[in-house]
């Protein structure tokens, strides 16, 4: 795939790398998604490693998008809707440092905005907690292994899909209409 020359790169932990990414492949202008691991200590850590809770890394999707079509605080939007921002090393019931919810930037722009945006949730109550979202700079990324890869879109029916991703596409979808890639 032949990318833009002014895509920009925004990593982000909402939990599980499968339902982060069975959302961010139906986006517009996002051009790429690829499900990894950032910001942890040991270089390209297996699945295993990264599961057993103490290699630091965090299990993310890389989005690669065209800033000219959608802008960094648009995919934070989308970002804050469909995982919990406010439970610590969690999602549901996925438990470790390595389900916490982050931004892991590429520009100090991004940074700015994600920053101002998890204020701006903060000062106006949208949770019923306050936003601990971990707002750093991308280290140490390195893909998952290839059967992570569009793993929604290949096991649409799997029992987690249905009961964890599907619901976060169907609440994607239904907030942010006018974002959806047509088919």
């Amino acid at each position: 795939m032949t990318l833009p020359s002014q895509s920009e790169i925004l990593v982000l932990g909402g939990g599980c790398f499968w339902c982060t990414e069975a959302v961010y492949v139906q986006v517009k202008g996002v051009l790429d998604v690829e499900s990894g691991y950032c910001n942890g200590r040991t270089i390209n850590p297996t699945y295993e490693q990264v599961c057993g809770g103490d290699t630091g890394h965090n299990e993310v999707v890389r989005l690669t998008y065209d800033p000219q079509i959608i802008n960094t605080r648009t995919l934070l939007e989308i970002f804050f809707v469909i995982h919990d921002p406010t439970t610590l090393n969690r999602q549901g019931n996925d438990r470790g440092t390595q389900y916490r919810s982050g931004v892991y930037f590429t520009t100090p722009a991004q940074a700015e905005v994600a920053k101002s945006l998890i204020a701006e949730i903060d000062a106006e109550n949208v949770f019923d907690s306050a936003v601990v979202t971990e707002v750093l700079p991308l280290q140490n990324y390195s893909a998952a292994e290839e059967y992570h890869q569009d793993f929604f879109e290949r096991n649409p029916t799997q029992g987690y899909c249905l009961a964890v991703a599907a619901p976060k596409v169907w609440k994607f979808k239904k907030t942010f209409s006018d974002w959806v890639k047509p088919k």
